[in-house]
């Protein structure tokens, strides 16, 4: 009985709520075809966990957590390719939504071009038609032939 006890903590330890080294406010807009939503945001990373805390009229509307796996509050836990399925596209690698989140470059630095307040993706194929941009207070995705955009910025 002791080890059931043991290794049911340990179990459940490894969902347990995470400290964050960073936490900002950011006014998010995110149009996808399962997902509508421009308002504040709680953006919480350290190392590769991330939580976004979706807020419509400062009531909470959705958290989105990811680790090794993406976790929606109202769907339940997913794999990164599978949340890329359900909610992006199938054609996006798996580390895409963490990457554009934290303003890294997505696609391997595919078409990178540096400037001296950031840099821009532009990625177009049969599937993609894309353009990213990250500059000091925001970072703006879209993609045309998949309905998505994805814009944050800071609240300053």
């Amino acid at each position: 009985m002791k080890y059931f006890f043991v290794s049911v903590l340990f179990l459940f330890s490894a969902c347990s709520i995470k400290n964050y080294e960073h936490t900002e406010t950011k006014i998010i807009t995110l149009k996808t075809p399962k997902i509508k939503f421009s308002d504040i945001a709680y953006l919480r990373y350290s190392g590769n966990a991330l939580e976004l805390e979706l807020f419509v009229a400062g009531h909470f509307f959705k958290k989105i957590t990811i680790d090794r796996l993406i976790c929606v509050s109202d769907e339940g836990c997913m794999t990164k390719q599978g949340f890329n399925n359900a909610y992006l596209s199938d054609a996006y690698p798996q580390d895409i939504l963490q990457n554009i989140l934290l303003g890294h470059k997505i696609f391997d630095g595919k078409n990178l071009t540096k400037s001296s307040s950031g840099f821009t993706q532009r990625i177009s194929s049969k599937v993609l038609d894309i353009k990213y941009r990250v500059k000091p207070k925001e970072i703006y995705f879209k993609d045309k032939k998949n309905h998505i955009l994805l814009r944050i910025k800071d609240t300053e």
